[in-house]
């Protein structure tokens, strides 16, 4: 039998309570990967660790952590690397509050921007060593399509977004060979938070929750939402060897529901 792409390699997985995340550890520990699932709700990483082992992972472990709190965050992770490096960084996170830009504070603007950006910078450098030792390492980014054509009224998503991106693209051509860094943009998944999203649209046009599902799907050419495991598909192969020579890209997987190029 072939050997699994990522076995003798760990992952860290964030947002891995439900959802993408979710789906992501999964196919990473299906892989073959040490999996370290990383999330507020220490309860959800719990039940979903034997579900990694089943799925073959090497080794799985819960790690209950805020990604709003980045002191915290960092002695989590010192607490993790304890045990040893960490080679697949998979930075996801849930989204700040919906609305207008026009009417978000700076103090709402900077939770948004720590949430995302700051807080995949503080995971970067915590494990970058690690990566750099062992000459492997994968940075994979879950945003979103806004970060090429923004979204109405998810503001603060909007700019958090597009700021890893740059984010990400410059630390591609200053990562050491070997390092890489990617984003995966989603499209309309069938998520919790598109879920949520469906229900203010309906709140605010008047229209039913089932309308506003059909025009998600109206949009989106493939002609229906997209589902967790194949946005994690995309992901699993960014973080395998096989993508080694792919390095600053962001990958819509929707459906081919964005206009630009």
């Amino acid at each position: 039998m072939t050997q699994p792409s990522l076995a003798g390699r760990a992952a860290l997985v964030c947002g891995a309570s439900q959802g993408i995340g979710r789906a992501t550890a999964l196919a990473l520990a299906a892989r073959g990967a040490d999996v370290t699932v990383l999330a507020r709700r220490a309860e959800r990483l719990e039940a979903l660790v034997p579900e990694l082992l089943h799925a073959g992972a090497s080794h799985a472990e819960p790690l209950p952590a805020d990604l709003d709190d980045l002191d915290g965050l960092t002695e989590t992770l010192a607490g993790r690397l304890a045990r040893g490096p960490v080679h697949v960084v998979v930075n996801n996170t849930g989204a700040p509050p919906s609305g207008l830009l026009l009417d978000a504070s700076v103090e709402g603007m900077g939770r948004a921007l720590s949430r995302h950006l700051f807080a995949a910078h503080t995971i970067m450098q915590a494990v970058l060593p690690g990566m750099e030792a062992a000459g492997y390492g994968r940075f994979v980014q879950v945003l979103s399509t806004s970060v090429r054509e923004p979204i109405p009224n998810i503001g603060l998503s909007n700019i958090s977004r597009a700021a890893v991106a740059s984010w990400a693209k410059t630390l591609s051509r200053e990562l050491p060979p070997g390092v890489t860094t990617n984003n995966v943009l989603p499209g309309f998944t069938d998520t919790e938070r598109l879920s949520g999203l469906a229900g203010e649209a309906s709140a605010r046009s008047g229209l039913t929750r089932d309308e506003v599902y059909a025009n998600y799907v109206r949009v989106t050419p493939e002609g229906r939402l997209g589902r967790p495991a194949e946005i994690a598909a995309a992901i699993a192969f960014l973080c395998s060897p096989d993508a080694a020579f792919i390095r600053g890209v962001s990958l819509a997987v929707d459906g081919g529901r964005l206009h630009s190029i």
